[in-house]
């Protein structure tokens, strides 16, 4: 450090001050000015590459100002065109589709969609798999637009509310148990085939039962018995002519005597036989055929 001198003068005497001897510098200089210089350079350098990394990450990840991408956001919720990929759950209050478009969920392996209530347990479950569809619900119903039920399902029972129910499978349709209903029909033109392949058939209503066939005939086939009762009523075979080819017929009288015709005879046990007519009722002689 310099030393400063103090000098003593009168009044009127002149005498000339003598220069400082140092000269104080302010400043930054040499190689920490370097330094300095190249650290704000270096900082410059990192402000545009981040400048150009934020505008290209922009542009690559389609920000706008109503959303990024195919996502947009409205004021009805969030828009998204085009094909997406979920790599964790979804959970959203609606899911749906344009006006113009269908709505398509796919999976390589399956879709599955959950319903639970405020404990977080599943009450509902709609899985499509790659080879079978399964529902876990308490009551399956299958509605119209106008919110008629056309199909309804449960532990207790299945309910098809159509006013016509198809089947157009070639075997058509198999019951293991009973089937309850109140018309049974076939196209106008195909036949209608009743069959219990390997059991016994059998038709019961509490008021009667109406076969009916408009432009054929009809026929009940079967390897043992058919019977048909009325516990209270009477059976009643209404038509032009009443044929029964294969009764058993007995031993025709003198020639002439029965002129061709027959009558009907019933043994004790409900069987039928023909019997050669003559003046007096002839059942009796061929009664052997009842044994």
């Amino acid at each position: 450090m310099g030393r400063e001198q103090y000098t003593t003068t009168t009044e009127g005497t002149h005498i000339e001050r003598p220069e400082n001897q140092c000269v104080y510098k302010i400043g930054i200089y040499g190689w920490r000015k370097r330094c300095l210089y190249l650290f704000v350079l270096l900082l410059l350098i990192i402000l545009v590459v981040n400048f150009a990394l934020t505008i290209w990450i922009l542009k690559v990840m389609w920000f706008f100002p109503t959303g990024m991408g195919h996502l947009q956001v409205t004021k009805d919720g969030l828009r998204l065109e085009g094909e997406s990929e979920f790599l964790f759950p979804l959970y959203a209050k609606e899911i749906c589709s344009r006006t113009d478009s269908p709505l398509l969920l796919q999976s390589t392996q399956n879709v599955t969609l959950n319903a639970r209530n405020s404990e977080g347990e599943v009450t509902g479950r709609l899985k499509v798999g790659p080879q079978m569809v399964e529902v876990q619900s308490q009551q399956f119903q299958i509605s119209s637009k106008d919110g008629k039920p056309l199909f309804t399902a449960d532990d207790k029972e299945v309910v098809v509310g159509t006013g016509k129910l198809r089947v157009t499978g070639p075997e058509g349709a198999l019951f293991e148990h009973s089937v309850e209903t109140p018309l049974v029909t076939a196209d106008p033109f195909p036949d209608l085939r009743l069959e219990s392949p390997t059991r016994s058939l059998s038709m019961n209503a509490p008021r009667g039962i109406h076969i009916k066939a408009l432009a054929g005939e009809t026929e009940a086939l079967s390897q043992e018995d058919i019977i048909l009762h009325s516990s209270d009523g009477t059976l009643v075979l209404d038509a032009e002519t009443l044929c029964l080819p294969k009764l058993v017929q007995g031993t025709q009288g003198p020639a002439g005597s029965s002129q061709g015709l027959y009558e009907i005879c019933v043994c004790p046990d409900g069987k039928l036989f023909l019997s050669a007519a003559g003046m007096a009722t002839t059942c009796q002689e061929h009664s052997h055929i009842c044994l």
